[in-house]
């Protein structure tokens, strides 16, 4: 670099081309490092996907990175002074091969900075062309971004302080603090229970604070004693849009909250706990989510996770609305909001549920509506204070078994008493479905396969002594075995009285031809895709995958597959990570339960692997055969899941059939010579096919980082908008 004399550097305004799905600007400083840098990056098809790597001292790592929105042309300051021990900086802007702009100016004195900018912003301006955006990323810059979410965040509250700034920039429209009328659009229930006042004067604060005339807050006294909260309830007895309720006898939180929802005068209604707090903002996104969807009957937004002080220790980043997750973990919680007519029809909260009393009015309002009816709001609209003083903390036995027992009557109202089993973590959730078949449907597991010997003969061997399911036929589609060992285990197979037939047709590999040749011969009820490369763990994993098709318009069921170090290798399928599809979570360990648990319990995805893959006979009818044409190898299990979400099937991912996967054991690796040029084929038709680099996956969160396997939070251009269930249909 060479210094003017504004002491700034910067380099040609350059249209690059990427040949490659990985390119790479990078920046070293051996002795003096600039104070701040700035980039235009503009790409003509608007497909960019810029990500940032600082090198602290340990090179570039997927663990120190900032992804960045970008829209159209843009210019980006960095912050530099504020880094520690900062050596070097990469900008990834795309992970495909495409054509962008890209300029760079290094500035090393604050007095230049403002000078730059302007000039920055002229040189990238196109005649008859809005000009460029201009975007500071100095608090992303100084963030730790690759943190786990669910967790200690180190970054949280700078993260919620830049939700709230967005939240207010955001309000500044027509009808922001309510209706003309005086009219009530949403009342906030709280019941309350010997509650210290100064989380009473939080919580109050909290909702003064929206700045709203069309809602009001309700606390519905449950007979408390405490004096201090007696007196503070007295005193706000007369406090704007405040109603106070309280009753001699202490008859529990359902019938407290019940009074409350008996005086309630807004058309929606939210439940709060009396020792939460509203997030600034939350009222107002609520009121435009209800807005934007007036056939809704349900909201729920994220939360935040705080300390007893109300500091943010963690984000509940939540996926849009997935009843099969609902049955393993209530992951909606706080803020739902109910339309007021439906929950009196239903009764509103039932005594006997004490600690899951939440849970248990979900599962009843919500059924029988449909997806289309339910909400996400990503919007961390709820600070839940979590400590040990709430009932289902203090006697998480009883609130287990309460969940359990709604879920049991929810999940199977006609069969009595489904048993429901812990999770892979104990206080989640496992529906047995497998209790309610009377008949098992015939299944064919069809297996790719050609030579192979130690593959082909464990997965048959593992078929024949580890597998619990009675009645199954076994079809290998094999392109030209010529080991003499494999083709007499093919002859041994058939003598053995199961039922096995190996079809065996001379061609070169491709897999997608492959499955379709089996699809065609296939027998049962429903099949089973299945790599040579698979090794069975527990001999009920068929049942387990089959009993799954009892959700509603499930047509496929994918595993859980680990490494055969124990890593995890597949929780699913993402679509959009690094612009494509991606498993997440690879290689994270099976005891991480994942954002909510949901590593845990079974859950609606938009994608699973081809290597373990149930597919009902009505999918296959529905959907038809593999792309082999545009996804002969890569991609076409994801294609063929989004293909059957589009005919309104679902796709369920399932921890509870865990097998081993020897990933590519028998094809090898995509990124060998010989097949790179074939993979980036396929990579760019699931971009053209799917518009993956766009695709806002519903079973991922909006506030999630998308390009490694396990997820951070990210920093937005914008709020995510509200969004519908997109799992299905």
């Amino acid at each position: 670099m060479k210094f003017s004399f504004l002491n700034v550097a910067k380099g040609p305004a350059s249209t690059w081309s990427a040949t490659n799905d990985d390119p790479q600007f990078v920046f070293r400083w051996r002795w003096f490092r600039p104070r701040c840098l700035l980039f235009h990056l503009d790409g003509g098809d608007g497909s960019l996907n810029p990500v940032i790597y600082w090198d602290k001292g340990g090179g570039f790592h997927e663990g120190d990175t900032v992804p960045v929105d970008h829209v159209g042309s843009t210019v980006y300051a960095l912050n530099l002074v504020d880094v520690p021990r900062l050596r070097a900086l990469r900008i990834d802007p795309s992970s495909h091969p495409t054509s962008f702009v890209f300029h760079w100016f290094a500035v090393y004195r604050d007095g230049a900075l403002a000078k730059t900018i302007r000039l920055a912003l002229n040189s990238a301006g196109q005649p008859a062309s809005p000009g460029p955006r201009f975007r500071w990323l100095a608090e992303a810059a100084t963030s730790d971004a690759g943190r786990p979410h669910d967790q200690a965040v180190g970054d949280l509250p700078s993260f919620c302080r830049y939700v709230e700034g967005l939240a207010k920039d955001a309000l500044v429209v027509p009808g922001a603090t309510g209706s003309s009328d005086g009219a009530v659009g949403l009342s906030l229930v709280v019941p309350t229970f010997n509650t210290p006042p100064a989380y009473l004067d939080a919580l109050l604060g909290s909702f003064l604070g929206q700045g709203r005339t069309d809602a009001e807050l309700i606390l519905s006294d449950d007979g408390s004693t405490e004096g201090a909260t007696c007196r503070w309830l007295e005193e706000h007895r007369t406090s704007a849009q405040v109603r106070i309720i309280r009753w001699p006898e202490n008859c529990g939180i359902a019938e407290a909250t019940n009074r409350g929802i008996a005086i309630a005068r807004g058309r929606w209604l939210g439940l709060v706990d009396h020792d939460d707090a509203l997030a600034p903002g939350a009222l107002s996104q609520l009121f435009k989510a209800i807005a934007q969807n007036p056939r809704a009957e349900f909201f729920y937004t994220d939360e935040v996770v705080t300390d007893i002080a109300l500091r943010p220790v963690g984000l509940h980043a939540k996926p849009a609305y997935d009843p099969v997750l609902l049955s393993g973990v209530n992951y909606i919680n706080h803020l739902s909001v109910y339309r007021r007519h439906r929950l009196n029809a239903l009764g509103g909260l039932r005594p006997g549920f004490e600690g899951s009393q939440d849970y248990d009015l979900l599962l009843r309002y919500l059924s029988g509506l449909p997806a289309e009816a339910v909400v996400h709001v990503p919007f961390p609209a709820y600070f839940w204070r979590r400590g040990g003083s709430t009932f289902s903390a203090k006697h998480l036995d009883q609130a287990t078994e309460a969940a359990r027992r709604t879920l049991a009557a929810h999940v199977a109202p006609a069969l009595g008493k489904l048993p429901i089993d812990p999770a892979l973590a104990g206080a989640l959730h496992r529906p047995r479905l497998d209790a309610m078949v009377r008949q098992w449907p015939h299944v064919t597991i069809l297996i790719p396969n050609r030579d192979s010997f130690p593959l082909i003969g464990r997965i048959l061997s593992d078929l024949a002594t580890r597998t619990d399911y009675p009645t199954f036929e076994i079809l290998v589609i094999d392109n030209g075995t010529r080991d003499p060992a494999v083709l007499r285990l093919y002859d041994e197979q058939r003598l053995l009285g199961r039922p096995f037939r190996a079809d065996i047709v001379v061609e070169p590999f491709n897999f997608a031809r492959q499955v379709n040749r089996g699809l065609r011969l296939a027998g049962g009820d429903h099949v089973v895709l299945l790599n040579n490369d698979i090794e069975v763990l527990a001999e009920d994993w068929l049942r387990e995958m089959v009993s799954c098709l009892w959700y509603p318009d499930t047509g496929i069921v994918g595993a859980r597959l680990l490494y055969p170090d124990r890593t995890i290798q597949h929780a699913g399928v993402v679509i959009g990570l690094g612009g494509l599809a991606g498993h997440w979570f690879e290689r994270a360990s099976p005891q991480n339960p994942g954002p909510l648990g949901r590593l845990h319990v079974r859950q609606t995805l938009s994608a699973v692997t081809g290597a373990c893959m149930l597919i009902s006979r009505s999918c296959l009818e529905r959907v038809g055969n593999f792309d082999e044409d545009q996804f002969k190898i890569a991609y076409n299990d994801v294609d063929y899941c989004l293909r059957a979400a589009a005919a309104g099937l679902r796709t369920v991912w399932t921890p509870f059939a865990t097998l081993i996967h020897r990933q590519s054991a028998s094809r090898g690796s995509d990124e060998t010579p010989a097949n790179r040029g074939r993979f980036q084929a396929e990579q760019s038709a699931l971009r053209r096919v799917h518009g993956t680099e766009r695709f806002e996956d519903p079973a991922f969160s909006p506030w999630y980082t998308r390009h490694r396997s396990v997820p951070a939070l990210r920093l937005r251009g914008e709020l995510p908008s509200a969004r519908m269930n997109g799992l299905v249909g």
